[in-house]
């Protein structure tokens, strides 16, 4: 693999009315690798300045963008499609580098963003309206849908191709100009997309890139200027909050996919092979560097031992290592703040009377590694109980009845995803209509699927990505009422 070859094949610039700027004053910031802490490159590091031109592009290409065809919006994404499964070695590499996750998972994501593209493509086609006649007659109601106008964008580090899609896609079905920021830690997938798309024959300003390290001031400009008509935000739900605030000021159309506290609940009766492989699923997809990962794991008590060892029997058979290395199958937390956070959370479980049956420490050495930890006995007052673990930690916690365990799943301002596993048809739909979620997965421990709406309640957001619904947030309904006396 040609590590080198790959980082220098991107821009490291801006991308503002199709064309790669500097940064005003020539300002760049490093991008590290979390497996060895090295720098991998520099890129540009955006000012307030250049937040201004992109909004500026964005606005000038609305309107002909918006009086695009559809089919060609759709055909410009399904070329964009092609385009990523073409360099999907080289995508999946890259990702590798700047985010830490091994190979296979990498060449996954860039399948399962690539299948954004593909979705939305087929709804830019499929945008309708309606004709009736008034109920009291004399007139007629038209209705339209419209794009929303130019949107802002902000993407994760932890699946930067993929996050990237889900909000892209439907953005240029519906005919939205946009302004997509990348997290800092992982801009090199992003501006990769770029190009993409560029070469897909997206129209100059469609979409722009803006890559910073001072997100606030860079941020907040756009959406308090009142030219930005949507943001669509995924990250932590303290952000997830402000922009909220700020939003309100300008009535902005706003979705939110924040923060995550999933449970998931292995009832006696379940199937304890494919119990352990959906919690290894839902835990480990990722490096348990995700807002879907199971954090708080219930298990009925007759079962909880026999569970607990088979699960970290699989954990602890798991490899660890640079995602690049042949076999590795867990990667390197993205930076050392979020080791910290782990170990952290794992010393408070064990203070608190955990057992861990795998794991639990550090190796040292270069790289933000730490192993597959699986920890029983977890007190309901840990600390890794109330916030997300973000980590390759699976806590165990026995119940007794369904009634403790749905109280328990529930006992959070989170409703994201939950899971369930029991082979009781009618156990497993009492549970899921009563867990206090957006999405759930019975007897399954991956949910996400470009066809079916991502999203949850409480504090974990607010509307819904990918789907049927997932280009509603990027169109608003116009009425015409036309009379005809």
């Amino acid at each position: 693999m040609d590590e080198a070859r790959v980082v220098s094949a991107v821009r490291k610039r801006l991308f503002i009315g199709g064309e790669w700027v500097d940064a005003a004053g020539g300002r760049t910031a490093d991008v590290v690798d979390p497996a060895t802490g090295a720098t991998l490159c520099a890129v540009a590091d955006a000012a307030p300045a250049d937040g201004r031109a992109a909004l500026a592009a964005a606005v000038a290409a609305q309107p002909g963008f918006a009086a695009m065809a559809p089919r060609e919006r759709a055909d410009i994404l399904t070329r964009a499609f092609t385009l990523l499964h073409e360099r999907v070695d080289d995508l999946a590499l890259l990702m590798t580098l700047e985010m830490g996750k091994p190979l296979a998972e990498a060449r996954g994501e860039i399948a399962y963003a690539a299948e954004f593209f593909r979705h939305f493509a087929a709804e830019a086609v499929r945008i309708d309206g309606g004709y009736q006649t008034a109920p009291a007659g004399g007139a007629r109601f038209l209705l339209t849908r419209q794009p929303v106008g130019p949107c802002l964008l902000i993407t994760p580090w932890n699946f930067p191709m993929a996050m990237g899609t889900r909000k892209l896609g439907p953005a240029i079905a519906a005919g939205c100009t946009s302004i997509i920021k990348p997290a800092p830690q992982t801009p090199l997938s992003m501006l990769a997309l770029m190009d993409i798309l560029a070469e897909a024959g997206l129209p100059a300003g469609a979409v722009n890139c803006i890559t910073t390290t001072e997100a606030g001031p860079v941020v907040e400009p756009l959406v308090r200027s009142g030219q930005i008509r949507k943001l669509s935000f995924t990250g932590s739900t303290n952000v997830g909050r402000m922009l909220l605030e700020q939003c309100a000021e300008k009535i902005l159309r706003t979705s939110l996919e924040l923060g995550g506290n999933a449970p998931l609940l292995v009832f006696d009766d379940a199937d304890l092979d494919e119990a352990v492989e959906g919690a290894l699923a839902a835990k480990m997809r990722n490096m348990g560097e995700a807002c879907t990962a199971a954090n708080r794991i219930y298990v009925q008590a007759p079962v909880i031992d026999e569970f607990g060892r088979r699960l970290a029997e699989r954990m602890a058979g798991l490899t660890m290592g640079r995602g690049t290395e042949d076999g590795v199958t867990v990667g390197p937390l993205i930076d050392e703040a979020a080791l910290r956070k782990v170990q952290t959370l794992v010393a408070d479980a064990v203070e608190r009377g955990a057992s861990v049956l795998t794991g639990g420490a550090a190796p040292g050495g270069p790289g933000y590694f730490y192993p597959p930890t699986v920890l029983t006995g977890v007190p309901r007052d840990a600390d890794m109980c109330d916030q997300e673990i973000f980590g390759p930690v699976a806590p165990l916690t026995a119940f007794d009845t369904e009634a403790e365990a749905i109280a328990a799943a529930n006992d959070t301002e989170y409703g994201l995803v939950s899971y369930v596993f029991t082979n009781d048809l009618r156990r497993a739909l009492r549970v899921a209509e009563a867990l206090e979620t957006g999405m759930v997965g019975l007897n399954q421990g991956v949910v996400s699927n470009p066809a079916a709406p991502f999203g949850g309640v409480k504090a974990s957001g607010l509307g819904r990505e990918g789907g049927s619904v997932g280009i509603d947030e990027f169109l608003e309904t116009k009425y015409i009422g036309i009379k005809m006396d």
